[in-house]
């Protein structure tokens, strides 16, 4: 028997916080019971539906790498009607995206049903690093750069500890090429982060994620992740939890 919420995010209908969510507001029932209570156990034979929805069972898992283009948001569906990133990727398993990329952000996006991953991933303890590169307005001080490398106070938090190396200048234009790596995936963080130092972001892309990069995709484009890939993010997602 598994506990409730977790067989829900596993089934990739929607991540484990949601499923909670899902649960307390009386939205799920198990046999045609109404479940509120986090941490109820199912057993595989139960019928579990959301919102009169019945879950599928989805015992087989995918995992893919998109190379998100700008003007996509990073969700199943779009009230306003714009691209999602599910328009991109031929499917018939319900997948959804880890953490979200920026409706200008371009870059490496993973997606899966695969709801044990995803909660790992996501989760601040794992400390994933993910590598940004910025063009930005004006010229980074030393001082700059030292502040977003030691971390700086956004929306009343400060970030962890940074990377951060500048490729370019271009002083002709006062903008700059810079390279960021961080471990958290706080809303917008990136951006704010330069903002706090005095400079906007003009375009950002995410170009790593773990130890996985972009190489031999164009926008637009997907390839699926192999078996030894996979373990290894599920390798370095348990090792740095039980680490901290």
């Amino acid at each position: 028997m598994e506990r409730l919420q977790k067989v829900i995010a596993n089934s990739g209908y929607c991540s484990r916080r949601k499923a909670e969510e899902e649960i307390t507001k009386g939205h799920v029932t198990v046999n045609g019971q109404i479940i509120t209570e986090l941490g109820t156990k199912v057993n595989v034979s139960d019928v579990i539906e959301i919102n009169g929805t019945v879950l599928k069972k989805q015992d087989e898992k995918e995992y893919i790498l998109f190379f998100k283009p700008r003007e996509v948001v990073t969700t199943t569906h779009d009230d306003k009607g714009r691209k999602t990133v599910l328009d991109y990727i031929d499917t018939d398993l319900r997948i959804y995206p880890i953490g979200r990329l920026d409706y200008d952000t371009t870059g490496l996006l993973l997606l899966t049903n695969d709801g044990e991953l995803a909660n790992l991933l996501m989760h601040p303890k794992t400390e994933i690093e993910k590598v940004y590169v910025a063009k930005i307005e004006g010229i980074l001080t030393g001082k700059e750069i030292n502040k977003l490398k030691n971390g700086v106070v956004i929306d009343g938090r400060k970030t962890s500890k940074a990377k951060v190396k500048v490729r370019k200048v271009d002083k002709k234009n006062q903008t700059s090429i810079v390279e960021i790596t961080i471990h958290e995936g706080r809303n917008h963080q990136v951006k704010k982060m330069f903002e706090r130092v005095g400079h906007t972001v003009l375009k950002l892309k995410r170009e790593r994620f773990a130890f996985l990069d972009l190489k031999g995709l164009r926008s637009g484009e997907y390839r699926y992740l192999n078996i030894k890939e996979v373990k290894k993010l599920y390798a370095m997602a348990n090792f740095n939890k039980k680490r901290l």
